[in-house]
This record gives C-alpha cells, sequence and structure tokens, in this order.
C-alpha cells in the first residue's frame, strides 16, 4: 500500500477540485472498512455543491458519494461480513473522492462477479434515496419488496422515470409490486418499460399535468416519487388528482411549489450514526443486495466511463455533467 492518500478538496463554492496528499486512514470504527477505490460516479449533488453554497456543508470539503472497489482492511466487526481483497461498492456522505476511502458496511455490498466496478458504482445513493422516499414512514412508507412480493393494481407515479433516482425508483417499486406510471422523454420510453414502467408518458407534453392526474385517478394511487424534474409540475398533478396523493420529492420543495391540499416533502435522512437503519431491508442489507445478485435487478442508469482516468478526471466530469446527462450516469475509473 503506498504511503499516502490523494483526495479531490473542494476549497469554496464555485471553483474547480484541487487534489491533496493525506496519510491513508489507518484506524477503523466499528462497522467500517477501508476499501482502495477502482470507480467513482458522478451525482447531482456534486455539481450543486461544488457550485452553490448550502448552510449544511462546511468548506473546504470532499465531495463525491458512490464507489466502488476493493477491500484493503477490515475492523473486528466487518471480518464475519468482509474480508480483504473483496470486490465492493457502497455509500459515502460526501467523503469519496479519495483514492482510498472509508465505508460503513451497513451500507456496503458485495459485488456480483459479473457486473464491474463501472455498473455497480451508479447505485449507492440513488438507492439509499429510493429507499427512504419510498419505503421510510416519514414519506410514503410502502410495504418493501420481496423476491416475490404479489402485484397490486394500486399504482405509484415515479416523475423523471429515466433520472438516475427514477430508474432504481422504478425498479423498488416493482419489486413491491405496484402498478408504475412515470414521465420521461419520448426517447426514453422503451428505457423506462425495459425497467418495468407500466404507462409513461412524454414529459414534454402540453397537457401532461392533466393526461397524468386522470391516469392516477383510474384507481388507487399509493403517492408520487418525485425523482428529478419540476417539483412543481409534480404537485400539480397531486393538486388535480381527486386522491391528492402525498409527494415525496428528490429535490428541495419550495412553498409555493405546494398547492393548497396538497402534501409534498423534501427527502432528506436523519437519524445519525444508523441513519439507514429503517430501510437497510430494502438495500445494501436485503431486497436490492439479493436481487441484484440474482439477476433481478438492472443496472440503471447504464454507466458512462469517461476518457481522462484517475482522481484528476473527477473535475471532467463534473464539467461534462452540468452540460446536461440524460438516462445514463457518468462514471470514473481509477485506472
Amino acid at each position: 500500500m503506498p504511503a499516502t492518500n490523494r483526495s479531490l478538496w473542494q476549497d469554496k463554492p464555485g471553483v474547480p477540485g484541487v487534489i491533496r496528499r493525506s496519510p491513508i486512514p489507518s484506524k477503523l470504527e466499528e462497522h467500517q472498512l477501508l476499501i482502495k477505490v477502482r470507480a467513482w460516479a458522478i451525482n447531482p449533488c456534486d455539481a450543486i455543491i461544488q457550485d452553490r453554497a448550502f448552510p449544511l456543508f462546511k468548506y473546504p470539503i470532499i465531495l463525491g458519494q458512490d464507489v466502488s472497489g476493493t477491500v484493503e482492511a477490515v475492523s473486528s466487526s466487518v471480518a464475519a461480513n468482509f474480508k480483504v481483497g473483496d470486490r465492493v461498492f457502497g455509500f459515502t456522505a460526501n467523503n469519496g473522492f479519495q483514492d482510498y476511502v472509508i465505508l460503513d458496511q451497513r451500507v456496503t455490498a458485495k459485488i456480483p462477479d459479473s457486473l464491474s466496478y463501472a455498473q455497480v458504482a451508479v447505485f449507492p445513493l440513488c438507492l439509499t434515496t429510493c429507499s427512504f422516499s419510498l419505503f421510510s414512514k416519514d414519506y410514503l412508507g410502502l410495504p418493501f419488496p420481496t423476491l416475490s412480493s404479489a402485484s397490486t393494481d394500486k399504482s405509484l407515479l415515479v416523475w423523471g422515470g429515466s433520472s438516475a433516482c427514477g430508474s432504481n425508483g422504478i425498479q423498488l417499486a416493482k419489486g413491491a409490486g405496484f402498478r408504475v406510471i412515470t414521465t420521461c422523454s419520448a426517447s426514453n420510453f422503451d428505457y423506462v418499460k425495459n425497467l418495468g414502467a407500466d404507462k409513461v408518458f412524454d414529459r414534454n407534453s402540453p397537457t401532461i399535468v392533466d393526461d397524468v392526474a386522470a391516469e392516477l385517478d383510474k384507481g388507487v394511487c399509493v403517492g408520487i416519487y418525485m425523482a428529478a424534474g419540476s417539483v412543481a409540475e409534480a404537485c400539480q398533478v397531486a393538486y388535480k388528482s381527486k386522491q391528492k396523493p402525498f409527494v415525496a420529492s428528490t429535490n428541495p420543495v419550495a412553498p409555493e411549489d405546494v398547492p393548497e391540499g396538497v402534501t409534498a416533502k423534501f427527502t432528506f435522512g436523519t437519524g445519525g450514526d444508523d441513519r439507514f437503519a429503517e430501510t437497510r431491508l430494502v438495500t445494501f442489507g436485503g431486497y436490492f443486495r439479493d436481487a441484484l445478485h440474482g439477476g433481478a435487478y438492472k443496472v440503471a442508469p447504464a454507466p458512462e466511463v469517461v476518457s481522462r482516468k484517475g482522481l484528476d478526471g473527477i473535475q471532467d466530469s463534473l464539467d461534462i455533467f452540468k452540460k446536461g446527462v440524460s438516462s445514463k450516469k457518468l462514471v470514473v475509473e481509477a485506472e
């Protein structure tokens, strides 16, 4: 193992990241393992936090949420589940853009032999976000998916189905047995149907709000998951539906976005060190892990590996992302 780690630091909003060296972490707490990163994925929050100041974050900060790599060391409490040399992927809150990263085993899983580091790097953040939105009692509170969930006629609307969160929201909702209605551009209809969507509407249609609301009211709607796009439009659908379904939103919800009679809430995980306990059986500790290894869960969105490798490629990827990306996720390989 080399003597130093390298990290991409964001010193302040509105400037490119800067690579600096530091000691490789040597002390692991309970539940922790150290990995040598093989791939990083780029998320919208990485680009947003790079460009805009938020009260929640103090600069300088290391961004990055999605990583995959090889286990280099484990704490004693982790040794029963992971060992040195294992191929793994996991979620880390704003600490991922480094050569060596500490992960919590509770949000880490082994990589199926059939999948690459780049493929599994697309999952961690959008998976944890989706699970909160769909299954937490503070949001939609849907029943957990299983590998043998019975189908129901009840529907869920996934607004922005071709996004990273939308792609996983569709699959998780189908795993729970729900009929999935979604929106995306016409060019992505086949993509979302391949993930399991039952009914798709063109997000560019001038009548989309009325059309989707009418579709929801053909049966029982269990809620709206605003995965990407306009919070205001998703809330208008809820307003025009006779059922006024709850809106769980990946994006922040402004008061002016929510009409009278509609309830909408921004998905934000809380609960300290074990904030994922409520939904772990949906993600790294249950359904998703088992479905992925069994081939029942699809890699979505597909990774698009950028040409420049290593930490130097991350700023390139952020710049590309800011120009617009659809139905794919940018991934940087370490080497």
